[in-house]
């Protein structure tokens, strides 16, 4: 069975809000870039947050994407390599994140640099 999240219209403003968590003093949102001058292939986003079940500091990945012809050849490694530096820079003690249970070629990989899984359901409640 393929996964399908309904498609959400971009929001106006998106960019010059994502620009403002990105350049914000302290920053909101942190992000590295894998790309050239002329093309972009991949990219992670994530942002400090804290736990009050652990009571600890932690890094959330919203996102890693990396373009298909990037893919297998080291680049989400280095990527995560660089999160993790990252988050140890930050204080942090943990880094989490989540991918749809059909994304299995990602799970493959967080799998393969030693992450763990649980089992979750995330919800959302729009307003």
């Amino acid at each position: 069975m393929l996964y399908m999240r309904k498609p959400t219209m971009i929001r106006k403003g998106k960019k010059e809000t994502l620009e403002k968590a990105l350049f914000a003093n302290p920053p909101l949102l942190h992000s590295l870039v894998l790309a050239d001058e002329k093309r972009l292939y991949g990219y992670t986003t994530f942002a400090k947050q804290y736990s009050t079940w652990d009571a600890f500091h932690y890094l959330y990945i919203d996102c890693l994407f990396l373009s298909e012809k990037t893919r297998g050849q080291g680049w989400g490694q280095k990527l995560m390599e660089e999160v993790k530096q990252a988050a140890k820079e930050m204080g942090c003690r943990l880094i989490q994140w989540q991918t749809p249970v059909s994304n299995i070629n990602a799970i493959r990989f967080y799998n393969r640099i030693g992450a763990k899984s649980l089992d979750k359901k995330r919800f959302f409640w729009e307003l």
